[in-house]
């Protein structure tokens, strides 16, 4: 069945509006995608029709809600390629599921002394929760470098993971490179010297179905409004004898099976770790999501965006002055373009560029580490996804050459 575009795009309400009287180029996906209109009737089919809390109602509307939520948690699980919901934890975003790892988790077993290896180029999401604990139980963090080609250097990586590596943590696709790092090759590496290997997969669940029961970690987290689902629901997966073994983050309701004054016991999984009413709607609403998706076809969504990253690299390596970063092969990465214009500054780009309907993202992206490391303070950061045209990305290298005329600064003479 044919790619087609027209219609997907006719999915998606907000692509139709105007921005500055411009009509909306959106490349800020790696943020936070849009939204189809099948996600946002199921939001307003819940709130018109099922809206209860779960699990103990004695009434319809109760047993309608928790059937609707637990819908959408056999719907992620199928999409990681398991079949077993309770390794399925909802949280509020993956920020959230990596604190409840670390502090669940590490708190239990890092000790003075343990190394946590982590890139250099990761998220503060899946860097500062470590330094917390690693900081409170005296751990340290060994930060693995990159390769030229912008992804975790392998031979460096298997000289730093050690006998001290107690827990190696990466992304599979940074959010500013774009790179799709070799997942199972590091993931042997933590393997290999026992340690608690964790995998955010937040950039990474927006293009391909993550199947982690064959990936070989032993977590994992990733967030829905990264792949067209609301705000606000998140998902921790874990190995079901790791989720067992770890003592609850939250305390409250739903989260318990017998609370007296003297003792409290906890729920069964993965409700153990779901204390107090959760985002139901939004949780349904994912589920809505993950459906589009599985309706539109993964391979045909790989197809198109392997489409758009080699036409994106290719437009914007005409752009006098770009300098792009991250691999430069399209089979290595995702439709995530981070550039500098030389002479420009990285917000006042964004700022012309949004003049012109074209919303991109400009800073550090947070990545403060990384941005060290390349010698830059932040970076212009330009990211479709599967409703994104060729000629979206024309319109981008065409104002980006716009931005250059406007704003480059000539250079000081010798």
């Amino acid at each position: 069945m044919p790619y087609d575009i027209d219609k997907i795009r006719h999915d998606f309400p907000i692509l139709s509006r105007q921005v500055h009287g411009k009509g909306l180029v959106y490349l800020d996906n790696g943020a936070t995608t849009q939204k189809p209109r099948a996600v946002i009737e199921s939001l307003v089919d819940f709130y018109e029709n099922h809206n209860a809390n779960i699990h103990r109602g004695a009434h319809g509307l109760g047993s309608e809600a928790t059937a609707a939520y637990e819908q959408a948690r056999g719907r992620v699980d199928r999409f990681l390629g398991g079949n077993n919901g309770n390794e399925v934890v909802f949280t509020r975003n993956t920020t959230e599921a990596v604190n409840l790892l670390a502090q669940a988790w590490g708190r239990e077993h890092l000790k003075a002394g343990d190394e946590i290896a982590l890139p250099i180029s990761e998220h503060h999401a899946n860097l500062v929760p470590w330094y917390m604990v690693a900081k409170e139980k005296g751990a340290k963090l060994v930060m693995l470098p990159l390769d030229a080609d912008g992804r975790v250097d392998l031979g460096r990586a298997a000289e730093l993971i050690g006998p001290r590596t107690k827990v190696l943590a990466f992304a599979w696709v940074s959010n500013v490179l774009g790179g799709i790092n070799p997942a199972k090759e590091l993931l042997a590496l933590g393997r290999a010297q026992g340690a608690l290997t964790f995998v955010d997969a937040a950039q990474a669940a927006p293009h391909f179905p993550l199947a982690l029961t064959d990936l070989g970690c032993d977590a994992a987290a990733f967030s829905a409004h990264k792949m067209l689902g609301p705000t606000g629901v998140g998902v921790l997966w874990a190995k079901e004898s790791l989720l067992a073994a770890m003592p609850p983050w939250q305390g409250g309701g739903s989260m318990i099976s017998r609370v007296t004054p003297e003792l409290v016991t906890w729920n069964r999984l993965p409700w153990k770790f779901e204390a107090g009413t959760p985002n139901i709607a939004d949780v349904v609403a994912f589920g809505a999501a993950l459906q589009y998706l599985k309706d539109l076809g993964w391979e045909a969504i790989a197809e198109h965006e392997a489409k758009l990253t080699a036409y994106g690299l290719a437009r914007l390596a005409e752009v006098p002055g770009l300098k792009l970063y991250g691999p430069t092969e399209p089979g290595r990465r995702v439709a995530v373009f981070s550039f500098k214009l030389d002479g420009v500054d990285p917000t006042d780009a964004g700022a012309l560029l949004d003049a012109q309907g074209i919303e991109v993202r400009v800073g550090h992206h947070c990545c403060q580490p990384l941005m060290d490391s390349l010698g830059v303070p932040g970076l212009i950061r330009a990211s479709a996804y599967l409703y994104n045209t060729e000629a979206e990305l024309d319109a981008l290298a065409e104002g980006l050459k716009k931005v250059t005329r406007t704003l480059a600064q000539p250079r000081a003479r010798a």
